[in-house]
């Protein structure tokens, strides 16, 4: 199965798939950051749709840090896994503990790539919801879990390469899913592309300083 030459290349490989949503009205695109966001900006691009950062942090177990007590997202959002903190007993001066230095973290991040650029109303819209590809699928599903409390109209999540497991899993979070490649051996994400190197800082700015400036242009022109 063919894989991708960077997440540019996937991005707009990833386009192709979502043709249906080509200049909708009331339609969004929101990148993981940070190697979903040049995914996610070609897709943008590609159908003329306002582009935007949707920042995620895990509520690891203290200890287990890679198991999620839940997860707090951009907008003020928190979603918890009740069920995993019944069974493992977690006090709730833990999860406080937890989400204040992750929101700390997520308050920077959002600083780093939003500046004074103000969160996207989601509320009544069409999300697409991108990342560079699912593995376990986990951040994916925490993303979609806390937007669903700011009310959008549909959640479509949409990725280049996912495990076949993780795409269907998904399928019953999101109300519709999309993922280009689902090879089985799944091995991980960077097996399917040529050059996965990290996505800096720097890069999220840019792209998202480019979507920005030419969504003002469109709103202009309207």
């Amino acid at each position: 199965m063919t894989g991708f030459k960077n997440r540019s290349d996937a991005g707009k490989r990833l386009a192709a798939k979502l043709q249906g949503y080509a200049n909708r009205p009331n339609t969004v695109v929101l990148g993981l950051p940070r190697g979903g966001i040049p995914v996610a900006f070609e897709v943008a691009t590609k159908f003329g749709l306002p582009l935007d950062v949707f920042v995620v942090r895990k509520l690891g177990v203290p200890g287990h840090e890679e198991f999620a007590m839940g997860a707090i997202a951009s907008g003020g959002i928190r979603v918890l896994n009740e069920d995993a903190i019944r069974s493992l007993n977690i006090p709730r001066e833990m999860i406080e503990s937890v989400a204040e230095k992750e929101g700390e973290e997520l308050r920077r991040r959002e600083q780093l790539y939003r500046g004074n650029h103000p969160v996207f109303d989601v509320r009544d819209q069409t999300v697409i919801l991108v990342d560079d590809g699912l593995a376990t699928g986990a951040t994916m599903r925490a993303a979609v879990q806390a937007l669903r409390k700011q009310k959008p109209l549909s959640i479509i999540v949409a990725v280049p390469a996912a495990a076949p497991e993780a795409c269907e899993e998904l399928g019953e979070e999101a109300d519709e899913i999309i993922c280009a490649i689902t090879p089985d051996p799944f091995f991980s994400v960077g097996s399917w592309y040529v050059d996965f190197s990290q996505t800096t800082d720097e890069e999220v700015n840019q792209l998202l300083s480019i979507a920005h400036k030419a969504e003002k242009s469109t709103r202009k022109k309207l």
